[in-house]
């Protein structure tokens, strides 16, 4: 999957588990902007572990700031 596919998949997970809408979601945006909590996150995390088929390494999620971050860590991961 090329990265802009990984980026559309990640923007309409965000949309669906934190209830915002895709269009105001972009690659610059922070998880702590959408006022995503630890168990939103969590919720987040998993989406995308089994949309991607892939797990995240405990020492990267502290690093995940943006749907950038997430997304390089998807991509690197596959």
């Amino acid at each position: 999957m090329d990265r802009a596919a990984i980026l559309d998949t990640v923007i309409q997970l965000v949309s669906e588990t934190l209830g915002v809408d895709a269009s105001s979601v972009n690659e610059d945006t922070t998880f702590a902007s959408l006022n995503a909590d630890s168990f939103d996150m969590l919720e987040l995390v998993t989406s995308m572990e089994d949309e991607f088929g892939m797990a995240f390494d405990e020492s990267q999620l502290s690093s995940i700031i943006t749907v950038h971050d997430a997304v390089d860590a998807i991509a690197a991961a596959q």
